[in-house]
């Protein structure tokens, strides 16, 4: 009863200062299978007699009743509805917030003037006047000037004592530049680290504490950031080191540049000092709108670098690739113009935040630091494509299959990357403005939840997308150049040097790998989004039975494609013949392979479509040679000569190395009409051997003629009877003879020839 009267007590008492509710009806009540109504009047100048009077007349269940019946009509009082707003008044409301910082800072320049000199005034009046503010300055002057003669002092012990240097010549080492930069970079890092260290301890030492209020921003603001900048500038611009420097730009703007890098940051960082330093003194930025002022005056400074500097900006993100793609040229140029529309954007941005009153990440420089992160960002882009250049190893072997190997590497180094450098600024920019990535990962509720997961999913899946690319993609580029294939023996008769097993299988293993990556990674991005991909899974299951029965034929093709890919029967630049189609095999699919015919027709064969596969390019090749000499020639002469050929051709550089056993004679192999069948033979390996043959053939015709051997040609005599005489005849008629006598041996000579042969 005392806990009931005590809350009753108090939602009265709410009720009596929310001007409301004199007269509250009581909830009914029942007991058994009676039910009785009742209304009790609270007056509104109750007392705590008429509390106690009022409480022992009711039951528990009536008090309590009575307590949440007046809870709930005090909360629905005071309960403030937000109304939804459409999106014309969102819009006006988000115009009005943009406008109003800029109409307020204009009506208010009138007063900036005198406001700014109250704001020095009650500086001065805070530190006892004038004179107190003048030694207070000297000290401050003196505390910086030995904290700088330290910090060159132990700049200079560095420099005496550091054995890295760099030379003043065009021929200076890209390890030499970076080396001796990062060196004087890290000793002016070394400095300011002294530097703010030693004024640190002074300024705690001479200045009272009031003082180091006013010192502390000053010196962070106006002198160490802004040296911070050039520290940096110098390293990236080497402004008076133009064989050193690590950008393609000239020298004319390396040093616009890092002067005007330098005053920006210095801007920056005295919008900061004197926007904390006014409201510090009495004198809010609100009545002055002088940081309005100040930070426009950042922007219009960004857009006149960008637009003054358009090209040398154009030419640093241009780099110095030259292997630099249209979209790397493209955004080359547009870049000057998109340094103005961050600026402009940041502007929008910012004063769209101060007409909402939301300004706590703006003092702290979070629309700084956002808007510097996104004007580095295509610099960081420029320097990882000019990183990858210098890291990549150079293009192994020659011909198109390296060098497509070697741009793709480049381009899946650069593409991830960028990657890793776009997860880091988003990082940054998150932290900025009070966003945390890390406790959105701990937390994992929620439709942000599921972006971020989302994201994230589709960026591991990308950059698996790319290694593995970029691992197959090398693996086959060192195939390729290892077995030296090009792309100039296409042309030859039965087709050039064959691919290793890899080369064959890894184009396939890259599709494959590529399209479960795809596969896999998007179920995952999607299932992220809260969204069930079992019905996903289960269609995909009915939609690959329904592909099975329907299309056996294609199941057919791709099985008998992996089999024969098991048996290695043929690999990509061997010629082979199915079912008397002949050609060099160009190109693999899962369905089908196409073959290059040496006189340029492509032929394309499902693998189910392959009886019998005959491969003439595998492991070696045996060539035969046919000469046809006259009668009286000596084998045994013919037999030197052939081998004194074969001993050149292997002492020869252009064919030593395609020779598995060299040029010699077989001897007589056969003895027609016309003279003897003298054959040569070589082995050779495959795709090597036509080279071989021309060049052979050109020796032997030399060697012959030098020993004075012809080679046998084919007569027809003609007989005539012991009735006609050869001078009976007239023209005609022994052109005749002669016509029919040529045409015999001709049918004669091509019937053994259309016979079946047996093996050579």
């Amino acid at each position: 009863m005392t806990r009931l009267f005590s809350l009753l007590a108090f939602a009265i008492f709410i009720s009596l200062g929310s001007e409301s509710l004199a007269q509250v009806p009581l909830p009914s009540t029942s007991s058994g299978s009676d039910t009785a109504e009742m209304a009790t009047t609270v007056p509104e100048d109750i007392t705590t007699d008429e509390i106690n009077s009022m409480v022992a007349r009711m039951s528990d269940d009536e008090v309590r009743n009575l307590l949440l019946y007046q809870l709930d009509a005090v909360a629905a009082k005071n309960e403030t509805v937000t109304p939804t707003l459409s999106t014309s008044e969102r819009v006006a409301k988000l115009w009005t917030a943009f406008t109003t910082p800029t109409v307020d800072a204009v009506k208010k320049l009138p007063v900036v003037g005198p406001k700014i000199g109250e704001a020095f005034s009650n500086f001065s009046a805070s530190y006892g006047g004038g004179g107190a503010v003048m030694t207070m300055l000297g000290l401050i002057a003196l505390v910086i000037a030995i904290a700088l003669g330290v910090e060159f002092a132990v700049r200079a012990w560095l420099a005496r004592s550091s054995s890295v240097t760099a030379q003043d010549s065009t021929e200076t080492g890209l390890r030499e530049a970076v080396v001796f930069l990062l060196k004087r970079f890290m000793r002016e890092i070394f400095g300011l680290v002294v530097f703010y260290v030693v004024i640190r301890t002074l300024g705690r030492t001479v200045l009272s504490p009031q003082q180091l209020a006013f010192a502390g921003p000053f010196v962070l603001n106006l002198i160490w950031l802004p040296r911070l900048t050039g520290a940096c500038s110098r390293f990236i611009l080497a402004p008076h080191r133009s064989d050193l420097r690590l950008v393609n730009v000239n020298d004319q703007w390396a040093k616009f540049l890092h002067r005007n890098i330098i005053g920006l940051f210095f801007l920056a960082g005295f919008t900061l000092f004197f926007t904390g330093f006014s409201n510090s003194n009495g004198v809010p930025t609100s009545e002055t709108r002088i940081g309005f002022w100040l930070d426009s005056l950042v922007y219009v400074y960004i857009i006149f670098i960008a637009l003054t500097a358009r090209e040398g900006l154009i030419d640093l993100m241009r780099g110095t690739d030259p292997d630099r793609t249209v979209a790397d040229e493209t955004f080359a140029k547009f870049y000057p113009y998109f340094a103005v529309g961050v600026a402009v954007a940041t502007w929008v941005l910012v004063s769209t935040l101060i007409g909402l009153q939301q300004i706590s990440a703006l003092v702290h420089g979070a629309h700084y630091l956002t808007m510097f992160l996104l004007l580095m960002a295509p610099v960081i882009d420029t320097a990882i494509r000019g990183l990858v250049r210098h890291v990549v190893p150079p293009m192994r072997g020659e011909g198109p299959a390296a060098e497509g190997a070697y741009l793709s590497t480049k381009r899946s180094l650069v593409r991830i990357g960028r990657v890793i450098a776009a997860g880091i600024i988003i990082v940054m920019i998150a932290n900025a403005w009070d966003f945390s990535v890390g406790a959105l990962m701990r937390e994992g509720v929620g439709i942000a939840d599921n972006v971020f997961g989302f994201l994230m999913t589709a960026v591991v899946g990308y950059v698996a997308y790319e290694g593995v690319s970029l691992w197959i993609n090398s693996r086959l580029a060192a195939e390729f150049t290892a077995l030296g294939m090009s792309e100039e023996e296409a042309d030859a008769e039965m087709g050039g040097a064959s691919g290793s097993r890899l080369s064959t299988v890894l184009p396939l293993m890259l599709l494959t790998a590529r399209i479960a990556i795809i596969v896999v990674f998007g179920l995952l991005a999607i299932g992220n989004l809260g969204i069930d991909i079992t019905p996903l899974l289960a269609g995909a299951g009915v939609i690959g039975l329904a592909i099975g029965f329907g299309a056996q034929k294609l199941v057919s093709d791709i099985v008998s494609g992996v089999f024969f890919l098991v048996d290695d029967a043929f690999r990509t630049g061997e010629y082979v013949e199915i079912d008397g189609t002949m050609g060099a095999v160009e190109k693999i699919s899962i369905r089908s392979m196409q073959l290059r015919h040496h006189r340029g027709a492509v032929h394309t064969i499902p693998y189910g479509e392959i009886p019998k596969l005959t491969n003439y390019s595998r492991d070696w090749v045996i060539m035969k040679l046919k000469f046809t000499v006259p009668f009286d020639t000596n084998p045994n002469q013919i037999k030197k000569i052939f081998k004194k050929i074969g001993q050149e051709m292997l002492e020869d550089p252009l064919f030593k190395d395609d020779f598995l056993q060299p040029f010699k004679s077989q001897g007589v192999f056969d003895i027609d009409d016309v003279g003897m069948v003298i054959r040569g033979k070589f082995m050779a390996k495959p795709g090597k051997q036509f080279m071989i043959r021309k060049e052979i053939f050109n020796k032997i015709k030399a060697a012959f003629a030098e020993s004075g051997i012809d080679f046998a040609r084919r007569e027809v005599r003609v007989a005539l009877s012991d009735t006609d005489t050869h001078e009976d005849l007239s023209e005609q008629q022994q052109a005749a003879i002669m016509g029919a006598a040529a045409a015999t041996a001709s049918q004669q000579e091509e019937a053994p020839a259309a016979a079946p042969k047996g093996p050579d």
